[in-house]
């Protein structure tokens, strides 16, 4: 499905490429999002009605429309990512470390890190092949085993640093390298949404913190903005490799270049079916591609605003993504675009009249 060009409101051009580069190559391990928080504070604080931050972290905006009987439509996307934290000053610039959040033990091995709000550089060690046993080789690494090394002199580094992996952001062609995609990149639409709001409704975003770890900043944003609905705008994974014995793979969860993912039900959120019908029928009316995520497991902050207050009926917009939650992801431009212009499009068009609508 080819968008028609005349539905596009907001392009993805280089100064948003440049927001996104900075967001991806900040470090916001769950619990420590003051990089990222900054850079958004920056951002919205010219262009917004209200903007505070909470007591978890988040940064609550509100940007009202300009129409009479606007619903509250609370848009969530969470700035932390996954990453390290210091346990242990093991002495000589070698630190113990734990993961934040969900991180294969298995790819850590000889990565280059930064850690702290200073990006002090390191790299995780293992024991080197050339001194690893058959037995060694055929068992999985364990994160015991594993340490940061600083370098002697390390003495910036405390207990309780957070660290990231050092991954410089890249424009490949039609695609983006970068850490931390999940989920800059709905930070980056959000901030997208306040500069350009849909007039018929009050936009009430929430920069949620602790998202990795169990959705903690934004259940308690959803229960300070009390919205009529909330959408969770997100990045999910693209398993969408050919499988290794040719034959089809049917487990790919989403595909890059199709499109916005529009979740059905995942681990902890079954979707608001008056808000699916309404995201499909606006695709479908302007030749937006889109594509439906396979139900299944993982989650975003949906699973936890719905529960709040009386219940908030919530929804799930992610953009793919393949290599989640390591060292590098990869995206397409045209699905970060096509979600922006998703979004944009179905706030515009959102009134009373669809949850007054059957389940």
């Amino acid at each position: 499905m080819m968008m028609n060009p005349n539905t596009i409101p907001l392009q993805i051009g280089d100064e948003q490429v440049r927001l996104l580069e900075s967001l991806s190559n900040a470090c916001a391990v769950s619990g420590d999002e003051g990089e990222v928080r900054k850079i958004v504070l920056d951002q919205v604080r010219q262009v917004t009605d209200e903007v505070k931050v909470d007591a978890l972290g988040n940064v609550l905006v509100t940007r009202r429309g300009k129409t009479g009987g606007r619903l509250r439509v609370m848009l969530a996307a969470h700035m932390d990512e996954v990453g390290l934290m210091i346990t242990h000053d093991e002495g000589d610039g070698i630190f113990s470390f734990e993961i934040v959040g969900g991180i294969d033990i298995r790819q850590l091995a000889g990565k280059p890190v930064r850690i702290g709000r200073e990006h002090i550089p390191g790299v995780i060690g293992a024991k080197p092949i050339h001194l690893t046993d058959r037995g060694e080789l055929e068992s999985p690494i364990s994160l015991e085993t594993l340490r940061i090394d600083a370098g002697p002199g390390s003495t910036k580094v405390k207990i309780g640093d957070r660290a990231t992996f050092a991954t410089s952001f890249l424009r490949l062609g039609p695609s983006l390298r970068a850490k931390a995609l999940d989920d800059r990149l709905g930070v980056a639409i959000l901030i997208a949404l306040l500069k350009n709001p849909p007039a018929g409704v009050d936009i009430l975003a929430a920069f949620s913190t602790q998202e990795e770890i169990g959705g903690r900043g934004a259940r308690v944003a959803a229960f300070n903005f009390a919205p009529d609905l909330a959408v969770a705008v997100d990045s999910t994974p693209a398993y969408d490799l050919p499988s290794w014995d040719g034959t089809e793979n049917a487990v790919y969860n989403t595909h890059l270049g199709a499109g916005p993912a529009l979740y059905i039900a995942d681990a902890s959120t079954l979707s608001d079916p008056r808000l699916i019908r309404h995201f499909l029928q606006t695709a479908e009316a302007l030749q937006i591609p889109y594509q439906l995520r396979q139900p299944g497991g993982g989650g975003t902050d949906a699973g936890a605003i719905h529960r709040q207050r009386a219940g908030i009926p919530s929804l799930s917009v992610s953009v793919p993504g393949r290599y989640a939650h390591t060292a590098a992801s990869i995206v397409r431009v045209e699905d970060w675009q096509n979600t922006l212009s998703l979004l944009h499009a179905a706030l515009d068009r959102l009134s009373p009249a669809v949850l007054a609508e059957e389940r």
